[in-house]
């Protein structure tokens, strides 16, 4: 029997759908027929169809009529995998040829066959049609003003709702009237403003808007559908480029107050600097058109690029768990990448890689690109080996849609299609918006000297408004001089705001996410070195202690988990000697009964690098996960920790903007070893250390920062404390180096019990996390406070001559030299607060040690760095202390564990011989 033979019983149409299934998804096609269309593709690029047995002896054959819709389906699927690389979507200047083309010819096919009917019309739902209308039909679809790219999508069910989308109308839009005339009117505003602002601010940067004004309407669009669509709040984050006209025309951030800040006035209040006009943020309650009720947050953002990308994810997550538990696609996060950042800044890798996992996905972002075809003065040619900027959309398989920005109803439409994908798929979604930027980089720069070709082009080209206003001309949905009536009007408010912001001397700041910060107050200085009633009723942490200490009986764990939790249940039942895994537990469970929400993530947080915390523990054969925090009796918040990505920067990033969003919440990032954060140096220093000054904005977000010397080389030993100490000033952030279980547990209490927020840094332990000494009573936790000083507590005052100050693990390194070699003239001091420094308290310290003629700074770190270099700016009598340390090093610590522990005796020697060199 011929095996080709069951070819002859089936229908065309049926083959062309099945191949179609096959050329999309191949393990979907039973084997029989992968087998069949495996050959025909290989006959196919052989350029024969011969030898395939396909014409049998008996003469059953595979007709002439059925390869014919074998390679109409080829060319189907020619259009929708690379379609995108022929579309009309460039709007001053040619694209790039890209072979082979999508001529008919290259799948076996000629003009005669233009007339020809093909059941292979069916796949994309136009039915039995001609290779002529088949050919419009996909034109139209995928190389006219938008190209999509989706191909490489691997679930069936979002190609096919993608393919019956496009097929909709031929994938071009289908607007009424009245919503042209909307898009007419925001499409007047974005360029009337653009022109305002160059006619009335010559010169002044502004990182304008113009070539690609299409922005303004397409987010317009986005909202009002978003809105009907169940969306309640907005989480935008983009750069400079468009951001003050996104303010004002879709924020609703009144024109007078932008006015105000380009005419450089002072600031109403001394307590913060401020920052450019084009980097604020701002938060607007809206009602849209259709009478929905909307909350708008813009985030700001530093001139770092894609910054702000992970501090918008990390806000729309924070909204999510707080306020839309539920229905978390009510929150919408969408970002604005500029072509040559998405491209080139690695951290957009890095939120896209979060973008389904468990502790840091938001339900789909709709990413816009509004694309230059320039950076700076940097050609696209020379800004990325991809063939778009977009390609890191692939890592997620998320569709996108390559739009031409000067066809506004396809960008609208575009951006229409983008939201109804992400409301049914809680999927990423990219739009690159393909347009020209006018200007050089900012308004005083020369681009015709880098790209004088793309310019010359610029200047001969209409604006995307006027072009459109003549289309709707043409159409008769507008009639002459009704462009001209909205400029005028716009125009003339924007001259009313003018007026009204030059009657004013001084510029206000409006703190962003106010509703979110109602009752916490900005602090200085001194509100911050106030004790805060930090202690917990002791029965309660019993009975917290109770549950976090017992397994569930009737589930298998590991052995040495179980010894694990059995020891924790005799250190705070019999022996009353907490070390520090439970002092850090039991503030997170008495917070979660007071209320609050914890959230942790980082590398291996879970457990903990060092294996200590094991706040997540799996049940032996089925690995289900255990978190004993959340299973507290009675009410209680929620515990949400995480194993983060290998990642720094997007992962701080995105906890500081949870942070930001969510101030009753405890959130924490830990490092795997300290000096990995400086991989989130640009948010340390952007966000973490300026914000309040800059922008206003407190936060409380905590950083814990493993550090200590313990002869394990430069890249696990120093947090580089110096870093984050040389970023301290006035009231900007806690910096603190605690020692003991329970200062541990009032410190992360005191974090939510004021009513303000401040960024903390904390270097916790390594070698502490065990250390026989390291141990607290339960009362000190349930009654104590947070010291942000220890004294000696067993130094005999009238016997010391010599004051030692430290901070961190390395007391317990002096207190065993000290007691070894029983020195009771010696006083060992503990800063556990670095910052700010606790100067009254030192001062009270060194008139009790009266006595005391040798006053020393002792630092495991190098002199160079640690705390001693912060102290001599911030505290000027450590001038006149003894300083023992390592000498002066390029790197943080040896790499040979015996040459750091050389080095470390030493420094402890020279702390108890003061004539030591």
């Amino acid at each position: 029997m011929d095996k080709y033979s069951f070819l002859n019983a089936v229908h065309p149409a049926q083959i062309a759908d099945l191949y179609d299934k096959y050329l999309q998804f191949p393990d979907s096609v039973e084997a029989s027929w992968r087998a069949f269309f495996q050959g025909f593709d290989f006959g196919i690029e052989s350029g024969s169809l011969e030898g395939l047995g396909i014409e049998t002896p008996n003469g059953a054959v595979v007709t002439e009529e059925v390869l014919k819709e074998f390679q109409v389906i080829k060319l189907i699927d020619g259009y929708r995998t690379r379609g995108h690389l022929f579309t009309k979507t460039n709007p001053v200047r040619e694209r790039r040829k890209y072979e082979p083309s999508l001529d008919i010819e290259n799948f076996g096919l000629s003009k005669a066959d233009l007339q020809t009917t093909f059941k292979a019309g069916e796949v994309i739902g136009m039915g039995t049609s001609s290779l002529e209308d088949i050919l419009k039909h996909l034109n139209s679809i995928y190389c006219e003003s938008i190209g999509i790219e989706y191909m490489f999508i691997r679930k069936p069910e979002e190609i096919e709702w993608i393919q019956n989308k496009l097929n909709i109308n031929d994938n071009q839009p289908k607007f009424s009237a009245e919503k042209k005339k909307q898009i007419l009117k925001k499409l007047n505003e974005a360029v009337s403003f653009e022109n305002f602002l160059h006619t009335k601010y010559v010169g002044q940067k502004r990182f304008s808007l113009e070539g690609g004004e299409s922005l303004i309407p397409a987010l317009d669009s986005l909202i009002e559908n978003a809105a009907a669509n169940g969306v309640k709040e907005f989480v935008l984050g983009m750069a400079h480029r468009g951001r003050l006209s996104t303010l004002t025309n879709i924020f609703g951030k009144s024109a007078k107050d932008i006015f105000s800040e380009f005419d450089g006035k002072d600031y109403a209040e001394d307590i913060f600097d401020g920052d450019v006009k084009y980097h604020l943020g701002w938060t607007s309650m809206r009602t849209t058109d259709s009478g929905h009720e909307i909350n708008l947050n813009i985030a700001p953002n530093p001139s770092h690029l894609e910054t702000v990308g992970a501090v918008v994810q990390g806000i729309a997550r924070a909204k999510q768990d707080d306020h839309h538990r539920d229905n978390p696609k009510a929150v919408l996060p969408i970002i604005v990448h500029g072509d040559a950042a998405i491209a080139g800044q690695g951290l957009v890798y890095e939120i896209v890689q979060m973008a389904q996992l468990d502790g840091y996905k938001t339900g789909g972002t709709i990413h816009i690109v509004v694309n230059n075809q320039v950076g700076f003065t940097t050609n696209y040619l020379d800004g990325r080996s991809s063939t778009y900027c977009t390609d890191v959309a692939k890592v997620t398989l998320s569709p996108v849609l390559h739009v031409n920005a000067d066809d506004v109803e396809a960008v609208v439409h575009a951006m229409e299609f983008a939201l109804h994908f992400r409301m049914k798929f809680a999927r990423d979604v990219f739009i690159d918006l393909l347009g020209y930027r006018k200007y050089g980089h900012n308004e005083g720069d020369e681009p015709r000297f880098t790209q004088p070709k793309l310019y010359k082009a610029i200047s001969k080209h209409s604006n995307p408004r006027d072009i459109y206003a003549e289309k709707l001309f043409k159409e008769s949905v507008i009639e002459k001089g009704h462009t001209e009536t909205l400029e005028q009007e716009y125009k003339d408010k924007l001259e009313e705001n003018l007026e009204d912001s030059r009657k004013e001397e001084k510029t206000r700041i409006t703190p962003f996410m106010q509703d979110e910060w109602e009752g916490y107050e900005q602090a200085e200085e001194d509100k911050m070195m106030e004790t805060a009633d930090t202690s917990f009723d002791l029965d309660k942490l019993t009975e917290i202690a109770e549950v976090i200490t017992q397994l569930p009986k009737d589930k298998k764990f590991l052995r040495k988990i179980s010894k694990l939790i059995e020891a924790r249940k005799t250190m705070y039942f019999e022996d009353n000697q907490l070390d520090w895994a439970m002092g850090e537990l039991l503030a997170y469970g008495s917070l979660l009964k007071e209320g609050h929400d914890v959230r942790m993530s980082g590398q291996d947080v879970e457990r903990g690098t060092f294996s200590h915390r094991h706040a997540v523990v799996k049940v032996e054969e089925s690995e289900e996960e255990i978190v004993l925090l959340n299973q507290l009796k009675g009410e209680q918040a929620n515990f949400f920790i995480y194993n983060s990505l290998l990642s720094e920067y997007g992962v701080v990033g995105f906890d500081y903007g949870y942070a930001m969003a969510s101030p009753i919440t405890l959130t924490i990032w830990e490092a795997q070893f300290g000096d990995f954060s400086n991989g989130a140096q640009i948010m340390i220093d952007q966000y973490i250390s300026a914000a309040e000054d800059k922008w206003k904005l407190q936060n409380g977000l905590v950083l814990l920062l493993p550090h200590g010397y313990e002869g394990q080389g430069a890249e696990h030993s120093s947090a580089r404390m110096e870093r984050y100490l040389q970023l301290c000033a006035k009231d900007n952030m806690f910096v603190v180096d605690v020692t003991t279980p329970a200062q541990m547990f009032h410190l992360l209490r005191r974090q939510l019990k004021v009513n303000y927020r401040k960024p903390l840094i904390v270097f916790t332990p390594k070698s502490l996390l065990r250390h026989p000494k390291v141990l607290s009573t339960k009362e000190e936790l349930a009654n104590g406070s947070f010291q942000m000083v220890l004294d000696d507590p067993d130094a005999k005052v009238a016997k010391v001559k010599s004051l030692v100050f430290l901070t961190g693990k390395f007391y317990y390194d002096l207190l065993e030299k000290k007691e070894e070699d029983k020195r009771d003239d010696v006083a060992l001091v503990r800063v556990e607060q670095v910052f700010p420094i606790p100067v009254k308290e030192i001062k009270a310290l060194l008139k009790k040690y009266k006595n005391a003629d040798d006053i020393v700074w002792a630092q495991e770190e190098p002199r160079n760095m640690g705390a001693y270099s912060h102290l001599l700016l911030h505290f000027e009598e450590t001038r006149k202390w003894r300083v023992c340390s390592r000498k002066m090093y390029a790197a943080p610590a040896a790499g040979s564990s015996v040459r750091s522990k050389a080095r470390h005796l030493k420094v402890i020697e020279s702390v108890f011989d003061k004539d030591m060199k």
